[in-house]
């Protein structure tokens, strides 16, 4: 097909699940190393990362990606082998394929193109490559950026490869991403026989008019690019399984999906004093696992809208919509950083797939934007 399909097929037949990146980025550091790339391995814990630069002179524009996946789930579900990589009715189907090793191979490819075309451009280009952006992500980017912090590295823009389309590619650009905050909240009342109430204390009881509160709470109103904080329970839990007792602890899980108009310690302190106003004794332990990052309208977001337009004849919206993502360790050093690759319809699912007609336009999208950027 082309150059970024055989690359991509590659990578798909590598069975890399999270952490392991077999040889994937072996296969990438074969096409950067002779292209002058100084590409360096860097193992954290059980995880390989690859940080690879080209130039040394600014503006530095950096590719960020994975190459582990998600297990594939029950094989005999899969239409074919998902490590195999194979074209069905104009799709690349594999494990991977979506997420994201169509786009690895796409940002690989583009800056091949690019400095074959403009060897004497004026700047540096850069890739932060991991195999733990699946998994607890603790030895992967996050490691990466505390090194390159270390070094004085601060790029100046980074594009993440992750899926950001919804429906077709180019028609979406991830311009920042929601933070996430974790509370397991336990609740301390007295156990005893349920005939005889007032010898007890419910916790269920004594908590459900703070959870109500809770829920109802407005956070806050968002902002132009953000919709409002949401506050979600996942996980509550009480009782022996003994229809006759009391329990003596609630334990409620619950999760703050926040934007730039809170802050970590606002929601906190929020949460503590609507807990405090019932008066029951609690635990409240927290859990901070994404930090969340906007880059507004500027430079980067247009000269990448400016290559989708030119390649698809789209005006790709920018969004904050979903999940955490390794953007979030990239925009502590890079003051603007987005996410941009295929249709996410697949994602994680079984046969896992995108559409051949989309690759070479996604790779030509990445080489343009490069284009804007540096010439």
């Amino acid at each position: 097909m082309n150059a970024t399909f055989d690359l991509a097929c590659s990578l798909i037949a590598q069975a890399s699940v999270t952490p392991d990146d077999k040889d994937c980025q072996r296969l990438i550091r074969s096409v950067l190393t002779p292209l002058g790339f100084a590409c360096e391995t860097i193992v954290s814990g059980n995880v390989t990362n690859l940080w690879a630069r080209h130039g040394d002179a600014a503006p530095l524009i950096v590719f960020a990606g994975h190459t582990d996946v998600v297990p594939p789930g029950p094989l005999d579900k899969w239409t074919s082998d998902p490590f195999t990589p194979t074209v069905r009715d104009g799709r690349l189907y594999g494990r991977g394929a979506a997420d994201m090793k169509t786009s690895v191979a796409a940002m690989v490819i583009a800056a091949r193109d690019f400095i074959t075309s403009h060897p004497d451009y004026a700047g540096s280009i850069g890739f932060i490559i991991t195999s733990d952006e699946e998994g607890i992500a603790v030895d992967g980017t996050d490691a990466v950026v505390k090194i390159l912090e270390q070094r004085g590295i601060r790029p100046d823009y980074c594009i993440v490869g992750e899926p950001s389309s919804l429906k077709k590619m180019g028609d979406t650009i991830k311009n920042g991403r929601r933070g996430s905050l974790c509370g397991q909240l336990t609740v301390f009342g007295k156990q005893g026989h349920i005939a005889y109430p007032k010898r007890a204390a419910n916790p269920i009881h004594l908590a459900a008019p703070a959870l109500a509160e809770l829920a109802a709470e407005v956070w806050d109103n968002g902002n132009e690019y953000y919709e409002p904080t949401t506050w979600q329970m996942s996980n509550i839990h009480a009782g022996t399984g003994a229809n006759n007792v009391i329990p003596g602890e609630l334990f409620v899980e619950f999760n703050f999906r926040f934007c730039t108009a809170s802050t970590v310690e606002s929601l906190k302190k929020r949460v503590h004093a609507i807990l405090d106003k019932y008066g029951f004794r609690y635990r409240l332990d927290w859990n901070y696992s994404g930090v969340p990052f906007l880059t507004p309208r500027g430079s980067l977001c247009d000269a990448l809208a400016e290559a989708i337009t030119a390649e698809t004849g789209l005006t790709p919206e920018l969004s904050t919509s979903g999940g955490t993502s390794d953007g979030r360790f990239i925009a502590r050093i890079c003051p603007q950083v987005v996410e941009f690759g295929p249709v996410t319809e697949s994602i994680h699912q079984i046969d896992e797939n995108v559409l051949v007609a989309d690759i070479e336009p996604l790779t030509a999208i990445y080489r343009r934007t490069l284009e804007k950027l540096f010439l």
